[in-house]
């Protein structure tokens, strides 16, 4: 909130195996669907919201803060490369039913922080 506006959302999970498959055994807080308002673009609420997750991942006992998104955009990769996150590559998505419609069938690029 800012201003009594809300000035970004976003979405944690403590499991992703549909998205990190194997990898999902590690004790691990994701991060999804972060929509920030128009009127506070340029707020770095990435940056923050990592923060505040790395917290809370210590605190829950967590080793990892992970997301993901729609592969293929550059310049939001390399944004999340500033926020801390590295690469773990490229995974292609089935169509597994309980996926939000938009993922089924992409591929996305995974990105990790590890405590």
């Amino acid at each position: 909130m800012a201003d009594d506006e809300i000035a970004c959302v976003f979405v944690i999970n403590y499991d992703d195996p549909l998205i990190w498959k194997e990898r999902n055994a590690d004790p691990s807080i994701y991060i999804h669907r972060i929509a920030t308002n128009p009127a506070f673009r340029g707020s770095s609420f990435v940056k923050q919201i990592v923060e505040w997750a790395k917290g809370h991942a210590k605190e829950t006992g967590k080793e990892f803060v992970r997301m993901d998104t729609t592969s293929g955009n550059d310049k939001l990769n390399n944004y999340y490369f500033n926020c801390g996150f590295a690469d773990k590559g490229i995974v292609k998505i089935g169509f597994d039913e309980e996926l939000p419609v938009h993922y089924r069938g992409g591929s996305v690029n995974l990105f990790e922080i590890k405590l």
